[in-house]
C-alpha cells in the first residue's frame, strides 16, 4: 500500500491565486499573563488544552465558563481547522502554555448574524482564555493546506492526484504512474468517512493513518 505519510514530509510547491477578498476584522488580543520561560508557542495543527470564560461585551454577561459550567473541566481543540470560531483560531496562535489572553472577537469572526444559544445575533464576545497545555496534533496543518489548492477545506480528487503527481516527480518516478488513480481509490476509500466525495479538514486531522 502506498505510503502517503511519507510523501507529506515533503509538501508540494503548489500555489492558488484567488480573486482579491476583503480583509476580514481583527481580533484583539491582550496578554494578561505571560509565564518567564516558554518553550513552545501554540501553531495551526496543535492540540489545546484551555479554561476559558465567556462574556458578551454589550452587558458584560458571562455565559460560559469552563470552570463554572459543565463538567468543570478544561476543553482540548485543535487550533486552525475550524474546529472553534475563528475568533480563536486567529486569537491563540504563537501563544505560550501558562499564558492568559483576553480576546475581543467580532461578531463575524464569532457567531455571526445567527447567534447562539445565550448569545444574541450580532454580539461581539470577551474571552479570557488560559492555555494550559500544547500538544502536537495527530495530522500536520500545514501539509492539509498546501494540498487544499481551492483553499475551501476540503481535499477533492484532483487535488490529491496532483499533489501524488508532483511528489512522485520530484523522487525521480514518472509523475503520470497509472498507480496514481489506485491509491487516490484507496484513499479516498480509507479517509473520505462521510463519504460525500471530499477529505475535510477534520477527516484528514482525526480520522485516519494512511494519508
Amino acid at each position: 500500500m502506498f505510503l502517503f505519510s511519507v510523501c507529506l514530509i515533503f509538501p508540494s510547491l503548489f500555489v492558488c491565486v484567488t480573486g482579491g477578498k476583503l480583509p476580514e476584522p481583527e481580533v484583539k488580543i491582550e496578554v494578561l499573563h505571560k509565564p518567564f520561560m516558554c518553550y513552545r508557542k501554540s501553531k495551526y495543527g496543535d492540540m489545546l488544552l484551555v479554561h476559558h470564560e465567556g462574556y458578551l461585551e454589550s452587558n458584560g454577561t458571562l455565559f460560559f465558563s469552563s470552570r463554572k459550567h459543565g463538567d468543570t473541566n478544561p476543553v482540548w481543540f485543535t487550533i486552525g481547522i475550524r474546529e472553534v470560531i475563528k475568533g480563536w483560531d486567529k486569537g491563540l496562535k504563537d501563544m505560550c502554555a501558562g499564558e492568559r489572553r483576553k480576546l475581543t472577537v467580532p461578531s463575524s469572526l464569532a457567531y455571526g448574524k445567527e447567534g447562539k444559544g445565550k448569545i444574541p445575533p450580532g454580539s461581539t464576545l470577551i474571552f479570557d482564555i488560559e492555555l494550559m497545555e500544547i500538544r502536537n496534533g495527530p495530522r500536520s496543518h500545514d501539509s492539509f493546506r498546501e494540498m487544499d489548492l481551492n483553499d475551501d477545506w476540503k481535499l477533492c480528487r484532483e487535488e490529491v492526484r496532483e499533489y501524488l503527481k508532483k511528489e512522485f516527480e520530484k523522487h525521480g518516478y514518472s509523475p503520470n504512474d497509472t498507480n496514481h488513480e489506485v491509491m487516490v481509490d484507496d484513499i479516498f476509500k480509507n479517509e473520505d468517512e462521510d463519504e460525500d466525495g471530499f477529505i475535510s479538514a477534520r477527516e484528514f486531522t482525526y480520522q485516519h493513518d494512511e494519508l
